[in-house]
């Protein structure tokens, strides 16, 4: 019987590739590199979850009276140094449970950046990067002062909030430290019956394990409460209209909000639009899709590249992903040391998520490579 986690995640893993792969993801947008779009999400969520329904997503839950959420609507913000310059955040309330808000409230994470001037202001700019499960707060910190244009930035707040069970708003942790640990490490090429039975045991432990960590909150996770609580918040910064950039899942929650709310809808930005009518076998595999284009952009590159651990100018693109085959294949018989205390390991699983995670920006290729060559070329796996 699963109880409450009382550790949180530790370091997992390799350090050069989970580098690696928190590089990537905090650039990731459903626009793979190589000009192929994406469906949808980071390599953490492989499997969004089934999407057939999420047109019928738009037609809203029960609500409650305008009166009984009005204290949510007209709560004021108290902000505060973010300890990151030029952010100030906050906390924001919303109900657990949008049907009966009195029976439990959430608290987000808010964060804001406030509109440089000159020039009038024009509002506020909410921004998600996408997931699900994304930091929007870690994702515009890192990338406010280069991800838009100045006169974007001169004339809009730019926002960001944790979506309820995310980050900073009430996280729900689903394994501790060493689960996560061996989670991560987890076969998912299985190559017999019991390699199948450990990775779906596997499976069933993070999801029994999220149940007994958040069992009330997690009932209330979704795209629709996300979207509902965005409303919120477009409230509690006194805009009339929502704008809004989403990349990825983040344009599914986009598309949520305008459908729940057409007459609060202003400007909305979906970069790498993920088809709601996918179900979530199509939405994988067009994902795959995407991630195999843009590995051979990688490839074409790598190659040119002196520090390339795939081959060289002389070696087809075909052969680099045949080289990077045995490579993992190697590591699926016998991982690699990473070298620190805990006697972690580089794995098939760690070593695959890390070069997918490089595949969604062109900026992480060069880590990708240097990582490669200190595994391949060093057997080093840290």
């Amino acid at each position: 019987m699963h109880t409450r986690r009382t550790h949180r995640r530790t370091r997992t893993g390799s350090t050069r590739f989970r580098a690696a792969l928190l590089a990537a993801a905090l650039l990731a947008t459903a626009c793979s590199a190589g000009g192929a779009s994406t469906s949808a999400g980071s390599p953490a969520a492989r499997a969004v979850g089934s999407t057939e329904a999420a047109t019928a997503a738009l037609t809203p839950l029960p609500q409650a009276t305008p009166s009984e959420l009005a204290p949510y609507y007209e709560q004021k913000l108290a902000w505060r140094d973010c300890g990151v310059p030029g952010f100030q955040c906050a906390t924001m309330k919303a109900p657990l449970d949008y049907a009966k808000p009195g029976e439990g409230d959430v608290r987000l994470a808010v964060a804001r950046k406030k509109a440089t001037g000159p020039g009038k202001r024009l509002g506020s700019l909410l921004v998600n990067p996408g997931g699900p499960g994304g930091s929007a707060i870690g994702y515009l910190q890192q990338y406010a002062g280069i991800g838009y244009p100045a006169k974007v930035r001169a004339q809009y707040d730019m926002v960001a909030v944790d979506p309820r069970g995310v980050a900073r708003s009430e996280p729900v942790e689903c394994l501790d430290g060493p689960e996560m640990d061996a989670y991560t490490q987890t076969d998912v090429t299985p190559d017999d019956a019991g390699e199948t039975d450990e990775l779906v045991d596997a499976y069933k432990e993070f999801a029994e394990g999220c149940g007994a960590d958040a069992p009330k909150l997690l009932r209330h996770v979704s795209t629709l409460e996300a979207a509902r609580d965005m409303d919120v918040l477009r409230a509690v910064l006194g805009d009339e209209k929502l704008t809004y950039v989403g990349a990825s899942y983040g344009t599914f929650l986009g598309a949520t909000y305008a459908g729940l709310f057409p007459d609060r809808t202003g400007r909305l930005v979906l970069d790498g639009a993920m088809d709601p009518s996918l179900p979530a076998r199509r939405l994988n595999l067009e994902q795959t899709e995407g991630f195999e284009t843009a590995f051979q952009s990688f490839a074409k590159d790598c190659v040119r590249q002196p520090d390339c651990p795939l081959g060289d100018k002389n070696t087809a693109p075909d052969q680099v992903g045949k080289n990077l085959k045995s490579f993992f294949d190697d590591l699926d018989a016998k991982p690699l040391p990473a070298g620190d205390a805990d006697g972690r390991k580089l794995t098939e699983s760690l070593a695959t998520t890390g070069v997918i995670a490089a595949m969604y920006d062109e900026g992480a290729w060069q880590q990708l490579r240097e990582s490669l060559t200190s595994a391949i070329k060093e057997k080093d796996g840290a």
